[in-house]
C-alpha cells in the first residue's frame, strides 16, 4: 500500500468545494481545507505507486476549481 500527501491550490473561494469534492473519491483518507500556501490538503492511498498517480490525474485533478497539485509519497526511512 503507497500513501501520499497531496497539496492543492485553488481558485479563491473553492477551497471548501475542492475538499469535500476530493473526499468523496475512493481511496482518499482524508481532505481537508487549510490556510496558508495550499489551500486543501489530502491524505490518499493506493496498491502501487501507478494506481496513486493515476488516482491524481484521473480523479483528483478533474475537480472543479482546482490550479495546481503537488504529491508528496509517504517514505519509511
Amino acid at each position: 500500500m503507497v500513501q501520499a500527501y497531496i497539496l492543492i491550490q485553488t481558485e479563491v473561494g473553492k477551497a471548501s468545494f475542492v475538499a469535500e469534492s476530493i473526499g468523496r473519491i475512493p481511496g482518499v483518507i482524508q481532505a481537508e481545507d487549510v490556510t496558508g500556501p495550499y489551500d486543501v490538503i489530502v491524505r490518499a492511498q493506493a496498491d502501487t505507486v501507478d494506481d496513486l498517480g493515476r488516482m491524481v490525474v484521473a480523479k483528483v485533478q478533474q475537480v472543479e476549481g482546482i490550479t495546481r497539485t503537488l504529491t508528496c509519497p509517504v517514505v519509511h526511512l
